[in-house]
Order: structure tokens, then C-alpha cells, then sequence
């Protein structure tokens, strides 16, 4: 199966027709987006990307040494701590789940065939920082083209996104329906819960109606992982290895999935029906660009500036921010802050009337207005 990132990564066509990203008042937490290019400027921003999606092996090898390294360092100094103390081998656990997203970033790159320009050193390294993250490198590559080829499209939600309802759609479900809704848009469930099942059991199936080449590099994961859960368990203990080795995935799952909901999940993000959705507006609008401090953005490999990677998805993180930077076009994109990241952790379904993510608080109000017009 060809995916998404094996054909063309950046759309031949220009925008057609207005932005219909919203362009009312900017709330708190909402992020001021940046206009759609008009055809003016279509011809300048496919250059950029284009200078900056040449993958550069020395730049990458690097990024592996100093990611690897610190993440085999780390998990050296959790074995010698063990016979220390846990006050010692816990923060060390932290550090290496700190180190398990940079990790998976590399992995992340691999699957779009933009970290090495060589398919067969992408194939390599995706399957080891695959095994490290747990996931099976070509299926999840598969799923991942499919977000990058339908986010932001309301017709096409369901694969590698976050599961995100209407406030119609979630108005005229089932209670059931609801209940399991607002159990899944919990932080607590999205956040603490929900990453360790993606990690440690969901990724261990494929989906129905993945390719024979993605459900064989499920259980060939698998299989590896076994022998590397074995292997780990008899030089640390079974019982020590099971919980420095939770605590990561815990670390680095969480921080994932809140890295991918920031990414998506604003006030005025970019959602459209398919007649009207757009791959450059949907990228530009679609797509926060989330602002962290320095060693944040080391340990998250630069994918705060995810409007330039959906833009491209052919841009390595080593180079994300140099692309930012490199054109005015991309200046207009302001930053999301930390504060107003967490400020999004209360919107819950996508308003197609006001072309806003909102709250339940939202929900309330319109019931109310229904209930006194009636």
C-alpha cells in the first residue's frame, strides 16, 4: 500500500475559494491563525518547504547519537540506582520518559521518510525507535498518513486522530453514546489512561482493513517486544523492570498525547465538511504552533512547529524551526503558550455554526436558549 507521504507531500493546487477558518475575536484560548496563502504566494512557500525537505544524514545521525545515547545512558543509571534507592531510580525513569518523545519523534520522521533520505535507513531506524515506543513502525505509519490526508475534515474523522464530535452529533446520540463521550474527553482518561492502553495494548492489534504488509509488522513488533521485555527483565527483575519501564511509557505517552491535542485541539481550529476542506488551510489553520521552552522543545524534537509540518510532512524536526523562520508567510502564525494550552483542556465538541471548538458550558447555554425560545 502507498501511503499518503510516498506521493506527493505538499498539494500541487492552490487554495480554492475564502479561508473558512474563523475570523472573529480571538478568545483566550483561542490561537491567532495566519491567512491561507492566495496564489501570489503559493509559488514562495512551496520553495521554502522544499529547501528545507532535503534530509541531511549527518544532522540525523547526530540527533541519534545524542537521543539514543541519553536514552541508554539513562536506562544504565536506573540499573545502578536500584541497588541505591527508588528516590533515585524514580526520577531517573522520569528523565528517560522525557527521552522516550524525543525518541519517538525520530520514529515519527522515519515513518514520513524525513529523517535519512535513504528509505531502507528510515525502514531501520523506524523499526528500533519503534521498538522502544512500542509501535509497529509501518502500520502506524499508515494510520499517521491518513491524519496528515484528513485532519481538520469532518467527513473523514476516526484514524490517528482524537475522537471529536459535532455539537449536533453529540446532541442527537444515545445517552449511552454520550456517556462514553465524555468518559474518553476526560483529561484524567485522555491523558493518564489512555496512553498507556494505546502503548501497551492497543498497538499490539491492527486494524481490519490495514494492508498485509501493516498487520505483519504488528506481530513482528510484537514478537520483539517480547523478546526485549525478556531480556530486559532478566537484568533488571521481572518486578522492577514492569515498573520503571510503566512509569516511562506513562511519562512519554502522556506528554504525547497532550503534544498531539495542543496540536489540533484549539478554540479556532480548522475543521471543514470534505467539499470544502483545503490541505493548505487545514495545515496553516489547523495546526497550532505550540511554543515551549528551550528543553521542552529539545525533549519534544521541535514539533511545536506542527503548522510547518503539516504543511510538509517532508520537513525533518531538525529543521522545522529554520523553516519557520526562514519566510515572512509563517510569521503570521502566533504562538500558543503554555497557559493557553492548558486553557484548551475544557473544549470538548466542534460547533459548525460558530466554526469553534467549545465546552460543555457552550452546551448549556444553547440548551437554555432552546428551552426559553420554546
Amino acid at each position: 500500500m502507498t501511503s499518503v507521504h510516498e506521493q506527493s507531500p505538499v498539494p500541487s493546487t492552490t487554495h480554492e475559494g475564502p479561508s473558512p477558518a474563523a475570523t472573529n475575536g480571538m478568545p483566550v484560548a483561542a490561537i491567532p491563525v495566519a491567512p491561507v496563502p492566495g496564489e501570489t504566494e503559493v509559488a514562495t512557500w512551496k520553495a521554502v518547504v522544499a529547501r528545507f525537505g532535503r534530509p541531511n544524514a549527518l544532522r540525523a545521525s547526530w540527533q541519534l547519537v545524542n537521543t539514543l545515547g541519553a536514552y541508554a545512558i539513562a536506562w544504565g543509571l536506573i540499573y545502578w540506582s536500584l541497588s541505591v534507592s527508588w528516590w533515585l531510580t524514580v526520577p531517573l525513569a522520569l528523565l528517560a520518559g522525557g527521552l522516550l518523545i524525543r525518541v519517538f519523534i525520530i520514529f515519527h520522521d522515519c515513518g514520513h521518510g524525513s529523517f535519512f533520505a535513504s528509505r531502507t535507513a528510515n525502514a531501520f531506524w523506524g523499526f528500533v525507535t519503534g521498538l522502544l515506543t512500542m509501535t509497529p513502525f509501518y502500520h502506524w505509519r499508515w494510520e499517521h498518513a491518513v491524519h496528515h490526508g484528513t485532519t481538520g475534515d469532518l467527513d473523514k474523522r476516526g484514524v490517528g486522530d482524537i475522537w471529536t464530535m459535532t455539537v449536533r452529533e453529540y446532541v442527537q446520540s444515545t445517552r449511552w453514546k454520550k456517556i462514553g463521550y465524555r468518559f474518553v474527553r476526560n483529561p484524567i482518561v485522555l491523558f493518564v489512561i489512555a496512553p498507556v492502553i494505546l502503548l501497551a495494548v492497543l498497538q499490539r492489534f491492527s486494524r481490519t482493513e490495514a494492508d498485509p504488509r501493516e498487520r505483519q509488522s504488528v506481530w513482528i513488533m510484537n514478537a520483539a517486544i517480547a523478546v526485549m521485555v525478556l531480556g530486559m527483565m532478566a537484568i533488571f527483575g521481572p518486578l522492577a523492570y514492569l515498573i520503571v519501564q510503566l512509569i516511562v511509557l506513562m511519562v512519554a505517552g502522556s506528554a504525547g498525547i497532550w503534544l498531539f491535542y495542543v496540536q489540533h485541539q484549539f478554540e479556532d481550529a480548522y475543521w471543514e465538511r470534505g467539499q470544502d476542506w483545503d490541505y493548505v488551510a487545514a495545515a496553516m489553520q489547523g495546526s497550532s504552533f505550540f511554543k515551549l521552552p528551550r528543553v521542552l522543545q529539545w525533549f519534544s524534537g521541535n514539533i511545536g512547529f506542527h503548522h510547518i509540518h503539516h504543511l510538509s510532512p517532508r520537513i525533518p524536526n531538525y529543521y522545522l524551526e529554520a523553516c519557520h523562520r526562514s519566510d515572512p508567510l509563517f510569521a503570521g502564525v502566533k504562538p500558543m503558550s503554555l497557559w493557553c494550552a492548558l486553557r484548551t483542556l475544557g473544549l470538548r465538541l466542534w460547533d459548525e455554526s460558530s466554526k469553534k471548538l467549545v465546552g460543555w458550558r457552550h452546551l448549556r447555554a444553547l440548551r437554555k436558549r432552546t428551552k426559553d425560545a420554546a
